[in-house]
């Protein structure tokens, strides 16, 4: 639904993005990830077609961005970070504005706005001013603008900045949703929302994808070796000799904070808790903590992205957002 292909965009000598390739299926939900100067916004207003990459091509639902550009930009809905609005018009009068830009026409316009004021829960301050609203409330209101074509392909760029909790539950709810419908890009820096509505994750870093994946694929990926947590009571010094013993255990280490925890190093695709459990009963320890150790997607998106450097002309590309 979304493909790009070898794109790259330079500013003068700087090159903000590098030769990146990456394709977005049909009803996925596709997490963005990156630091600030990462590329992300310039490669969202290459996908958009607000900027013309330097190479390389995107298509979007089978409409080369480019060549058939009218065609393409109709099968997107937008959500810029930077939302601009009009603050003196009313919320549905605005909406029926944008709607009619989209090319509705008659009957069409009243229920295209009812369906966005009704999916996006702003069905109370439909009357309202903009200007007095909110800034969760006018976030939302971009969002039931993006929506209102019925649009084959999202884009979304921090759709829950400023919002508060309840918002944003039902925010995630609704983008959840979409993704039934909708093949969805959304660019965010809160990780936990990537986990819990993406089905993939891409990171970018100095213009270029350095990793992709499910985000439970990239943390197996990063931390390698499966990591075992066990605290057997009692069992004293002894239990480190006897659980290195164990087959496919590479290494014990003896955890200092809490008595009788230890961190237990296996092999790559070894799984050694039956035999730690089958240990635990022959020795008569209780057994009080089985687990493994995971990398969050913060601490693998950290490592990765991590460098002594920072800034660059991208960082002032990602702090200025397109308007829709």
């Amino acid at each position: 639904m979304i493909e790009a292909r070898g794109i790259s965009r330079s500013f003068g000598d700087f090159e903000a993005v590098r030769d990146l390739s990456f394709r977005v299926d049909d009803g996925e939900i596709v997490g963005m990830l990156g630091p600030n100067g990462a590329g992300k916004t310039t490669t969202i207003r290459m996908i958009t077609g607000f900027l013309p990459p330097s190479a390389g091509s995107i298509t979007i639902a089978g409409h080369n961005l480019l060549q058939d550009s009218l065609a393409a930009r109709r099968c997107i809905g937008y959500l810029p970070e930077s939302l601009a609005l009009y603050p003196e018009m009313r919320v549905e009068e605005y909406l029926t504005w944008r709607a009619r830009l989209h090319g509705l026409h008659g009957a069409a316009v009243g229920r295209a706005v009812g369906r966005a004021l009704e999916r996006c829960l702003i069905e109370d301050v439909r009357r309202q001013i903009i200007r007095t609203l909110s800034k969760g409330y006018r976030q939302r209101v971009g969002l039931a603008m993006a929506i209102l074509h019925e649009p084959r392909v999202l884009i979304l760029d921090e759709p829950t900045v400023g919002l508060d909790p309840a918002q944003i539950i039902a925010i995630r709810e609704l983008i959840r949703d979409l993704g039934s419908q909708h093949t969805v890009l959304l660019s965010t820096h809160i990780l936990p929302e990537v986990e819990l509505l993406c089905d993939r994750v891409q990171i970018l870093d100095r213009g270029r994808i350095i990793a992709e994946g499910t985000s439970e694929s990239l943390q197996e990926q990063w931390l390698g070796n499966r990591v075992l947590r066990v605290t057997l009571k009692g069992s004293g010094a002894p239990a480190a000799e006897a659980l290195e013993r164990l087959p496919g255990v590479r290494s014990v280490a003896v955890d200092e904070t809490v008595a009788d925890r230890f961190r237990v190093d296996c092999e790559p695709r070894s799984d050694s808790r039956q035999a730690i459990f089958e240990l635990a009963v022959e020795r008569g320890w209780v057994l009080l903590e089985l687990s493994e150790e995971k990398a969050s997607l913060e601490e693998v998106f950290v490592q990765l992205t991590t460098h002594e450097d920072s800034g660059g002309p991208e960082a002032h590309e990602d702090g200025a957002e397109a308007d829709a």
